[in-house]
């Protein structure tokens, strides 16, 4: 079992290491905007369909 735990993570680092000089700062900034924008959305989803839910139940 611990073979494969040494096996899985120098995969996953040998992964993030061959793909951290490709990444440009425009990339990061756009995933940085579009995950704010998605939690945004979602919160307001989530607020928006439990207050329905409520109106539902009554």
């Amino acid at each position: 079992m611990t073979a494969n735990n040494h096996t899985l993570i120098g995969t996953a680092g040998g992964t993030f290491l061959s793909i951290v000089p490709n990444i440009q700062s425009e990339d990061i900034a756009k995933t940085v905007i579009l995950a704010t924008i998605g939690a945004v959305v979602s919160f307001t989803i989530s607020l928006l369909l439990k207050n329905l839910n409520k109106k539902h139940k009554k």
